[in-house]
C-alpha cells in the first residue's frame, strides 16, 4: 500500500465495486443499490445492513468533510488532514473491502494529557485521521438509530442540544419544588467503560454482527505511550469521534432506570442531577441509584464527590442554582468568577512584553471574553460584569501607563490626551506605582472608558445586554 501503512487487505482485485443511486422507498423502506459480480442488489436501510449504511458514498462523504473541517494533529502515522484525501484516492478501495470482510484492524491511539481545573491530568486517545474517518461513518449510521431512542433529558454531545438545554430543564425542575439533589459524579467514566458490558447493550439494537466486531476492534486497539503499546481492557478512549456516542449508549441504561423510578433529572455526558423534595428521599436515591451504576453497569461512583444537598451553591457546568421564593436563578460559580480573573490578569500582565496592537489582538482574537459570556449570559450577571469591567480597565490602563516607561513620554501622552501642561508635567513625575496611578483620576480622565471601546478593548456589560436585550 502507497502513503500510510493501515492494517487492510492487500489485494482487492476479486472484490465487487459499489455504485449508489438515488434512494427509493418501497413498503416504507428506504433501499440503494449495491453492484456485486452477479449482477445489481437491492439493499434496505435497516440494521441487518448497517455495514453497507455506513460505508455508503454518501455517508462516507460526510464523515470525510466533518473530519476535515474538525481538522485535528496527527497520530501513531503522522499523517495529517490534508494528507487523507490523496491517501484515500489510492486506498478507498482496499479500505472498504478490508471493512466488509472484518480484516480491518484500527491504530493504536496515541496518548495525550490535558491539565484539569483540579491540578489532575485529563487522558485523551488521539486515533489517526484514517480511524477517525472510519468511527465518524460508524457514529453518523448509529446516530440515526440511537437518537430516537436517547431520553429527552440527556443533553451532552446530541445535535440540537446543548448546556444551556440542560441548565433551562435543571432550573424548570427546581421551580416545580425539587430543590434537593444528587451530584452524580462517575469516577472515570470514560477510563472504566466495560467492553462486555457496552457490547451487550449494543447488542440489543444493532443486528449486524460486523458492526459489533469493528466497534469492539476499536475499543481493544490498545494506546500508545512514549512509543510503548498498552493494552486498552476498559474505558472508551476521549478524542475520537464514536467515543461520545458510546457513553451516551452506555449512560442511556442509567436515564432509563431514573425515568421508571420518576425522578427528574439532567444529564450531560457523564455530569448529572437528579432532583428529590426531600434531603431523606435525596440521600435514598443516593443509595440505590450507585448500587444500580456499580451492580448492573460496572461503573465506579466517586462516593467523596457524588454529594447530596441543597441545590443552592451546587456547581453544575460552571453555572450554580438560587432559590428565591420559590422561583429558581441561575448564577456564575464561584469558581468560574475565579478562573475568569485569572485569565484576564493572564492576558493583562504588564510585564508580558506586548505591545498595544498585540494586546488589543490577543482580547480580541482570542474571544474569552466574548466565549465567557456568550456561555454565562443565562445567569443573573449584571454586577458581576460591571464589577469586573472596572477592574479590567484599570489592569488595562496600568498596562499602557507602564509602557509610556519614560517620564518625557508620559508627560508628553497626557497633554495629547486633553490633560493641563501642569498637570501633566505632576503625574509625569509621580512615584507613584502603577496600579495605584491606574485608579487615579489622572488616568481615568486622558484614558477614558469611551476611549478603551473605540481602541477595540472588549466590555463585559455591553457584550451581556446584547445576549440580554431585556
Amino acid at each position: 500500500m502507497k502513503g500510510r501503512m493501515q492494517k487492510t487487505l492487500s489485494r482487492v482485485n476479486d472484490w465487487p465495486q459499489r455504485t449508489r443511486t438515488e434512494s427509493e422507498w418501497y413498503e416504507g423502506v428506504q433501499t440503494f443499490i449495491w453492484m456485486t459480480e452477479v449482477g445489481v442488489v437491492e439493499v434496505p436501510f435497516d440494521k441487518e445492513h448497517l455495514l453497507e449504511v455506513i460505508l455508503s458514498p454518501d455517508n462516507l462523504n460526510k464523515a470525510y468533510k466533518t473530519v476535515v473541517s474538525n481538522k485535528g494533529c496527527g497520530s501513531v502515522d503522522k499523517m495529517s488532514c490534508e494528507e487523507l484525501l490523496p491517501w484515500l484516492r489510492s486506498n478507498k478501495d482496499e479500505l472498504i473491502c478490508s471493512l466488509l470482510d472484518g480484516s480491518y484492524r484500527p491504530n493504536p491511539v496515541r496518548r495525550v494529557e490535558i491539565p484539569k481545573a483540579n491540578g489532575k491530568m485529563r487522558q485523551l486517545g488521539i486515533p489517526t485521521v484514517v480511524d477517525r474517518l472510519v468511527q465518524q461513518a460508524v457514529n453518523q449510521a448509529l446516530m440515526l438509530i440511537y437518537e430516537r431512542q436517547f431520553s429527552k433529558r440527556s443533553y451532552g454531545f446530541r445535535p440540537c442540544k446543548s448546556c444551556h438545554h440542560a441548565l433551562r430543564e435543571a432550573k424548570n425542575i427546581i421551580s416545580d419544588g425539587y430543590h434537593y439533589v444528587v451530584d452524580l459524579d462517575l469516577e472515570r467514566f470514560f477510563d472504566t467503560v466495560n467492553h462486555s458490558k457496552l457490547i451487550e447493550i449494543l447488542s440489543r439494537t444493532i443486528k449486524g454482527g460486523r458492526v459489533i466486531s469493528l466497534i469492539h476492534r476499536y475499543l481493544k486497539s490498545g494506546v500508545l505511550v512514549k512509543g510503548m503499546f498498552q493494552s486498552s481492557e476498559e474505558g472508551t478512549p476521549q478524542g475520537g469521534p464514536l467515543s461520545p456516542l458510546l457513553s451516551n449508549i452506555m449512560l442511556h441504561e442509567l436515564d432509563k432506570e431514573l425515568e421508571h423510578r420518576g425522578h427528574p433529572f439532567v444529564r450531560y455526558a457523564d455530569d448529572a442531577l437528579i432532583f428529590r423534595k426531600s434531603k431523606h428521599a435525596a440521600n435514598r436515591v443516593r443509595k440505590s441509584i450507585s448500587c444500580f451504576i456499580e451492580n448492573l453497569l460496572y461503573l465506579k461512583v466517586n462516593q467523596e464527590k457524588t454529594a447530596v444537598s441543597y441545590v443552592q451553591g451546587i456547581k453544575y457546568l460552571g453555572y450554580s442554582f438560587r432559590v428565591s421564593k420559590g422561583k429558581c436563578s441561575l448564577r456564575v460559580h464561584s469558581k468560574s468568577k475565579t478562573k475568569l480573573k485569572s485569565k484576564l490578569k493572564e492576558l493583562t500582565k504588564r510585564s508580558n512584553g506586548w505591545s498595544y496592537e498585540k494586546r488589543k489582538q490577543k482580547q480580541k482574537q482570542n474571544e474569552y471574553i466574548r466565549g465567557w459570556v456568550g456561555y454565562f449570559y443565562l445567569a443573573e450577571m449584571k454586577r458581576l460584569c460591571i464589577e469586573t469591567d472596572e477592574w479590567l480597565r484599570r489592569r488595562i490602563r496600568m498596562c499602557i501607563w507602564k509602557s509610556w516607561k519614560k517620564t518625557k513620554t508620559k508627560v508628553a501622552n497626557l497633554i495629547r490626551c486633553g490633560i493641563e501642561k501642569y498637570q501633566a508635567y505632576q503625574w509625569g513625575n509621580t512615584r507613584k506605582g502603577y496600579w495605584r496611578i491606574a485608579d487615579s483620576w489622572i488616568l481615568t480622565r486622558a484614558i477614558s472608558n469611551m476611549s478603551l471601546k473605540r481602541a477595540g478593548y472588549p466590555c463585559l456589560t455591553d457584550l451581556y445586554f446584547n445576549w440580554n436585550p431585556k
